[in-house]
């Protein structure tokens, strides 16, 4: 039983994760990393407020929902304008993109401040709509971050070809 074990309690072997299995992953990291970057927001810069953690975890939640959604808009538009030849076309691809991710921070604004009820809250220029790009920038970019890493850290030598870094 043992040497089906590396240090006597990893699995030696291993099923590769479903789409579904890394969809999940892939969410949880994001809401993960979303909570972690709104915690240190909130400590660190006053312009930024959460009432409490259950509510820091819930709109980290609903942010990596809104995130993905607005990424997702932007890809259509995209894809929409890019099917059309010439400058101005693809002026309004990179246009529409920017228009779409940017007014969709005032969406994301709005939402929060109604869900939440005043207990997530951010202050400043534009009605608060600064810090909160500022910080949803920062999540994207960390997400992307933690992607890169660990796709790097799977173009090494596949699991079971003999090398175990575990061993």
């Amino acid at each position: 039983m043992a040497e089906h074990k590396i240090h006597g309690f990893l699995p030696a072997e291993f099923d590769l994760p479903t789409d579904r299995q890394r969809l999940f992953l892939r969410y949880f990291t994001g809401v993960l990393i979303d909570l972690t970057v709104w915690g240190l927001f909130a400590e660190y810069w006053s312009a930024v407020k959460v009432s409490s953690f259950t509510v820091l975890l819930l709109a980290s939640i609903m942010m990596q929902f809104l995130l993905k959604l607005s990424i997702w808009a932007e890809h259509h538009v995209a894809v929409y304008f890019n099917k059309r030849p010439g400058a101005f076309w693809k002026f309004m691809r990179y246009f529409g993109a920017w228009f779409v991710l940017f007014v969709s921070k005032f969406v994301i604004l709005g939402l929060l401040t109604i869900v939440f009820q005043g207990r997530v809250h951010f202050e400043g220029i534009l009605h608060g709509a600064i810090p909160l790009i500022t910080m949803a920038v920062t999540m994207v970019l960390i997400e992307e971050v933690i992607v890169r890493i660990y796709r790097r850290l799977g173009s090494g030598t596949p699991a079971g070809s003999g090398a175990n870094p575990l061993t």
